[in-house]
């Protein structure tokens, strides 16, 4: 199909476009990269509209088939235009090349995620153009600040544009239908569920000082203790349904049975998605900053830290409640992002589409959900009652240690992963959406 050889245009093109995401307001923005998108949509006449939310922060929305008003509920497809930055110094080749080197399309975002941009695009454009309409409504979306928690994104648009999503009953997003090996065996994963997400200020205040002196109200000392309780704190293993379903699949390949003792060493498995796949074993809570003072002999009234806290679907009192007792009294905590988890049956004719679509293309291969560590614009786009996974398809070498890629340096992607991923997105789409 013609979209198989677009797609590798289409990403390269894509890359080419800076849309570093700094997370403070600076940089680019999306708005080269979204007026693109819309003329690649226009020119097989979709109409597409440019929704800026803020200068320079540009999403785009399109309606797609469903003209024979045979089905009402519509399917949301989803991806974001945004990357996060990278520097140049560090890589092999230009982060914004889209440079293709040893059968890769490398660059920023090349998986995270206009890989993913680009076979949509190539998909529904080569369907339109050879009147592959689906009877099932669909809705388009890019957009822009995911990398920042999707606050100038999906957020506001969930909140200030209902109406693009009304009938959306289903949706489908990245990180998901990739492969890894686990014994030889190629096994795809499904995003089926997301850790809620806690960004948090911690601010210790007290009395200011010289140096020299006792003082028994110090805000260093007293932020220093929360920070070093809650980075070492050991979370225990909860297992969500999401994650029982994976490990029993790994567990029957291993020979054994899964179990939130053995639960560790069965993601051992995965090699390096291990890095991934062992952070959704546990909630998790990371110091990331810490700031305060600004003489060595002054005792500063101040200090502040950052938290990159991380709590499974169904275990967010059990996070929140930890935590107070881990931060303890005379600190403040503010959040700067606070996002809840979210966890899908994984079953029914989404699910099934996406599975059957895989194998078509892999027919040994075994498919299973999993839980993603970090956050989607799926967040926001469940908040409106969607069914929603992540479903970017690519079959992997088994040697690539695809999770390093992921805001990592030399991102890239394999050139047949992308056409693999046209292939199957097709199919997807003739199940899916008819």
């Amino acid at each position: 199909m013609a979209g198989m050889s677009e797609v590798v245009d289409v990403c390269r093109e894509l890359i080419r476009i800076d849309t570093s995401n700094h997370g403070d307001g600076e940089g680019p923005g999306e708005r080269k990269a979204a007026e693109y998108v819309a003329t690649l949509l226009d020119e097989v006449g979709i109409a597409a509209e440019v929704v800026e939310t803020a200068p320079g922060r540009a999403n785009v929305l399109a309606r797609w088939g469903g003209d024979s008003g045979a089905r009402s509920d519509a399917l949301l497809l989803h991806g974001h235009l945004d990357v996060v930055p990278a520097a140049a110094e560090d890589w092999q080749v230009h982060p914004f090349s889209g440079e293709v080197r040893d059968g890769y399309v490398w660059g920023r975002g090349a998986v995270d995620m206009k890989d993913f941009d680009a076979m949509l695009l190539s998909v529904v454009r080569e369907r339109q153009r050879t009147g592959r309409i689906p009877e099932r409504p669909v809705v388009l979306c890019f957009t822009a600040d995911e990398e920042a928690g999707g606050h100038q994104g999906a957020e506001l648009l969930v909140k200030h544009h209902t109406d693009w999503f009304e009938g959306c009953t289903e949706a489908v997003g990245e990180v998901g239908g990739f492969s890894t090996t686990v014994r030889g065996q190629r096994l795809y994963l499904i995003e089926a569920a997301e850790k809620g997400m806690a960004w948090m200020r911690l601010t210790a205040r007290g009395r200011a000082g010289h140096g020299s002196m006792v003082n028994d109200d110090n805000a260093v000392t007293r932020l220093a203790s929360a920070v070093a309780r809650i980075g070492a704190h050991e979370w225990p293993v909860r297992l969500t349904p999401t994650m029982q379903t994976l490990l029993a699949a790994v567990a029957e390949l291993v020979g054994t049975e899964a179990t939130p003792e053995n639960a560790p060493a069965l993601v051992e498995e995965f090699g390096g998605a291990a890095r991934m796949l062992g952070a959704v074993l546990r909630n998790s809570t990371n110091p990331t900053m810490l700031g305060a003072g600004y003489k060595v002999n002054v005792i500063p009234t101040e200090a502040t830290a950052h938290v990159d806290g991380r709590f499974l679907p169904g275990h967010e009192d059990e996070f929140f409640a930890t935590l107070a007792q881990l931060t303890g009294e005379g600190i403040d905590v503010d959040f700067l992002s606070r996002q809840p988890p979210w966890e899908m049956p994984y079953d029914g004719a989404l699910v099934d589409a996406m599975t059957r679509s895989l194998l078509a293309e892999d027919p040994e291969a075994i498919v299973a959900p999993y839980l993603m560590s970090g956050g989607t614009d799926a967040k926001h786009f469940t908040k409106l009652g969607m069914r929603s996974y992540g479903f970017a398809p690519l079959r992997l070498p088994e040697d690539l240690d695809f999770t390093a890629l992921f805001h990592g340096v030399d991102e890239r992607v394999p050139v047949d992963a992308l056409e693999f991923g046209v292939r199957v997105m097709d199919r997807f789409l003739d199940e899916a959406a008819g």
